[in-house]
């Protein structure tokens, strides 16, 4: 007679070809079964760890629980509940039932890829390690670099049908106990079907904030999630996914990256002030120009006025159908660029942007200036490698060409008001966005949108952390 919860595994995943049930009858009245899925399980860890032991687990004397700690297979779970056996099965593990007892031993093939270098996030400096899609060897890139006893991950699993495991990670003796419990209540209210990338589980943890600038970052690099752990942050590894959530996300985090620590302190605060240079120079430029040209002429020196005027002479268009047109052009360049393969998507981009940029002067649909402007302004966004950044960027270029070709400069005024209040207000985890702006914190402007020297770093900011604020002793000798 077959045993019921057999029959009930079958029955559930009857459709499956990758389904083993391996009955084994070890008296004339007992049978023991074996089960596990082909796709997840490493055929060779179900023999070493399974039936080489089978004998062991055939014992008539002995219960598989008192069993358990003497197989030799890196995880063993006793399941109280039949419920829990799909949860075991599908991630590899590997189920033996004795009569009523339920052992889970995991025996998970190995499915994974190499730890690769950062594609997104490249650095000449640091690391050359990325995270992959295994939520443990990630885990182990971050445990690889912060050895400590306070570093906490807890897991949980959401998603009726994927089941995704997520790791939070976060220091015991820094981190706020209130950022924690908002994480946790957040990731726990969360019920769907299911969870496949960080990027889905990004979009929940923002749904409070009605804006298209990101407010948690995402990250391929284990340093910057180490980074981030030692200012108080919390971190989100999410399983079959290469990218980390890290929250709060602050604006100048956006703009700053992780990597500017490699570097002396005095080299790269100027690259620090370029980028953010270069972050509202790509917003404004375009709206600049259409409002220079359309209402306000007269700031404009008269040779390059008259410059101007020459070049567009016999451009049918007004400047902001000019400015849409070529703006509309380069994002599909920009998109292609992002889809092709890369053996050949960079070449065709900058093939097509000359190609289509040459034509179209030569037609007189545009005007030389006007492909010198919107270059200049998508130059300036390549700067950026978050593309949740890039495309809040560019939603915020449309917004101020849109007030510049009705109200000129003070249009473009009017909308730089409303751009700043848009950001001022916004929250990530109940943290202010335009932090260490507004509010002006000193400690964390030196670590986000300046760099102050490593020996000089003592002191962690009080808006993440209220606790171990002191990161350093130094010696002043």
């Amino acid at each position: 007679m077959k045993n019921k919860i057999v029959e009930r595994i079958q029955k559930e995943f009857q459709k499956s070809v990758d389904l083993v049930i391996k009955p084994i009858r070890i008296t004339p009245l007992e049978t023991i079964y074996i089960i596990y899925l082909e796709s997840v399980t490493g055929s060779d860890k179900v023999n070493d760890y399974v039936l080489k032991n089978i004998s062991l687990l055939a014992s008539n004397n002995k219960k598989l629980k008192d069993l358990a700690s003497a197989i030799p297979a890196p995880h063993t779970v006793i399941i109280e509940k039949s419920d829990e056996i799909e949860y075991y099965i599908t991630n590899g593990f590997t189920i033996v039932i004795k009569g009523r007892e339920i052992l889970a031993l995991e025996t998970k093939a190995d499915i994974n890829r190499s730890v690769p270098e950062p594609l997104t996030e490249q650095a000449v400096f640091g690391p050359k390690d990325a995270f992959t899609e295994n939520i443990q060897i990630n885990l182990g890139l971050v445990k690889r670099r912060i050895k400590s006893k306070t570093l906490k991950s807890e897991n949980l699993v959401i998603g009726r049908k994927t089941c995704t495991a997520i790791n939070i990670l976060y220091f015991e003796d820094i981190t706020e106990e209130d950022l924690i419990d908002s994480v946790k209540e957040t990731l726990k209210k969360i019920d769907v079907d299911g969870i496949l990338d960080s990027g889905t589980l990004k979009e929940y943890l923002e749904k409070e904030n009605d804006s298209h600038f990101p407010t948690v970052i995402r990250t391929e690099r284990p340093d910057h999630v180490a980074s981030a752990l030692m200012e108080g942050k919390v971190a989100l590894l999410i399983d079959t996914s290469p990218f980390a959530l890290i929250v709060p996300t602050f604006f100048a985090d956006l703009i700053n990256p992780t990597t500017d620590n490699y570097n002396k302190s005095k080299n790269i605060n100027l690259l620090k002030i370029i980028r953010l240079l270069c972050f509202f120079i790509s917003m404004l430029a375009p709206a600049i120009y259409i409002s220079l040209i359309n209402y306000n002429p007269e700031t404009i020196p008269t040779s390059l006025l008259i410059n101007f005027a020459m070049q567009r002479d016999n451009v049918p268009f007004p400047t902001i159908i000019e400015a849409l047109l070529m703006l509309f052009i380069y994002e599909i360049l920009r998109e292609s660029d992002i889809r092709f393969p890369n053996s050949y998507g960079s070449a065709i981009s900058i093939l097509g942007a000359l190609i289509l940029g040459e034509a179209a002067v030569n037609a007189g649909f545009v005007s030389p200036i006007m492909i010198i402007v919107v270059a200049f302004t998508f130059i300036t966004s390549l700067l950026f490698t978050e593309q949740e950044l890039v495309d809040a960027i560019r939603y915020a270029r449309l917004i101020f060409i849109i007030f510049a070709a009705l109200f000129g400069l003070y249009g473009i005024v009017i909308a730089f008001i409303y751009f700043l209040i848009h950001i001022v207000e916004l929250k990530s985890l109940g943290k202010p966005y335009f932090y260490p702006f507004a509010p002006f914190d000193k400690v964390y402007f030196m670590k986000g949108a300046l760099k102050k020297a490593a020996w000089k770093d003592t002191y962690r900011s009080k808006m993440l952390t209220k606790k171990n604020i002191r990161r350093q002793r130094r010696n002043e000798s």
